[in-house]
């Protein structure tokens, strides 16, 4: 019996410390440059129950899209030991035989439902999905190869091309998605769909699934500035306590993004969407929006995570920065994220974990392309709109 209780307390003192310590992390975090070092009173906002660490998992769960195939082959592809994530585990020849199980099921399931799913996909978007249907399909053929052959750092990446294709089919189902911007915000790019976006840093390339559907304005920012090439050649300008990588400022002043036409700063406000709701909240944080106890969609339970920085003390402020959060269980344990609610997450990294680890102060971001997106039309940009608007009126003035 004293043996039991000297384990038990040795266990509940280990938790405490790594809470003690993942406390003090976050309050770092929230204290560095671009970010707010205001805390208050913010345990209460801390979401309850077990984290989906995952990324590709989240990002499934926060699809707007009803199509029961489609969510079924994903979690196939997602019921997988944990061995698979985990680069110096082992797979035992019995687990090798499970995984093989769950794709025969995935392949199964995608056959038996392909006609179903082609139909669920509007006409115009039918021959880009055809394209997506025809690398899943190959994807999943490879998979029980892999399998079979128990090359493990084959198969995962293979898993993830497998996830990536099978998001953005998902992503063509609901084209007419469309959030409610408010009229404040309607000149900003807009992201109404998804895209994959590499980034070729001095350490290796990094994909990275953004999410427009949840965080349209955020995403859509991030897309213009991707196309406009305005983070080439930019240094990685944090490495805090292995706890978050930032990038994104550019040299001199100001510290964001300088649109050329009209030589104005482009902030953009702060968005989260919380569950259960259909629009994201703008402006201020869930805690100020007397939202403490809400959860977001798209939460910081991802190492990865990727997040809009903004000044201290300025939700609304963001730009161009942004930044990796390198989530650690023990020191972010699932209930106690201080930073949900308080910074607009707009994707994650899905291959290049371990380009991220390694990356430091100083390394170079030589560029960033967008790769793919979905639906076709999901990215807009109505500032040129808007721009065009201004310039006619202005000749018409003159005249």
């Amino acid at each position: 019996m004293k043996v039991f209780f000297g384990q038990l307390w040795s266990f509940i003192s280990h938790r405490f410390i790594l809470l003690v310590v993942g406390t003090f992390f976050t309050w770092g975090v929230m204290t560095m440059g671009w970010t707010n070092s205001d805390l208050g009173y913010c345990w209460a906002a801390l979401p309850q129950g077990d984290a989906v660490t995952n990324p590709m998992s989240i990002l499934r769960l926060a699809l707007p899209v009803d199509n029961q195939a489609i969510h079924a082959i994903h979690q196939y592809l997602e019921e997988m030991p944990a061995q698979l994530d985990d680069p110096t585990a082992r797979m035992q020849p019995k687990q090798w035989s499970g995984v093989g199980n769950q794709i025969s099921k995935a392949i199964r399931t995608f056959n038996g439902e392909a006609s179903d799913l082609l139909s669920d996909i509007p006409t115009p978007y039918r021959p880009q999905a055809l394209v997506r249907m025809n690398q899943i399909n190959a994807a999943l053929a490879d998979l029980k190869i892999l399998s079979e052959e128990q090359s493990k750092d084959q198969f995962v990446a293979k898993r993830t091309q497998a996830w990536n294709a099978i998001d953005l089919l998902a992503a063509s189902m609901v084209p007419e998605h469309s959030i409610n911007i408010p009229e404040d915000y309607q000149t900003l790019p807009q992201l109404n769909g998804r895209a994959v976006v590499v980034l070729d840093t001095s350490k290796g390339p990094i994909t990275i699934m953004v999410d427009g559907y949840n965080a349209p304005i955020t995403a859509g920012n991030f897309l213009d500035l991707v196309q406009r090439e305005f983070y080439d050649e930019l240094t990685f300008t944090r490495e805090d306590e292995a706890y978050v990588v930032q990038a994104g400022n550019p040299e001199g002043s100001p510290s964001g993004f300088v649109d050329p036409d009209t030589g104005q700063y482009r902030s953009i406000p702060l968005e989260v969407m919380v569950k259960g709701d259909s629009e994201p909240v703008y402006g201020a944080t869930l805690e100020e929006l007397g939202l403490s106890l809400s959860e977001p969609v798209l939460p910081f339970s991802a190492y990865g995570t990727v997040a809009m920085g903004h000044p201290q003390g300025d939700p609304n402020g963001g730009s161009s920065q942004f930044f990796f959060h390198l989530f650690e269980p023990d020191l972010t344990p699932a209930g106690l994220n201080l930073l949900d609610g308080r910074y607009a997450v707009f994707g994650y990294v899905i291959a290049g974990q371990e380009v991220l680890a390694q990356l430091q102060h100083g390394d170079l971001l030589r560029s960033a392309k967008v790769v793919d997106i979905s639906p076709p039309n999901a990215f807009t940009f109505r500032y040129l709109d808007w721009i065009l608007v201004q310039r006619l009126s202005s000749l018409k003035a003159m005249v």
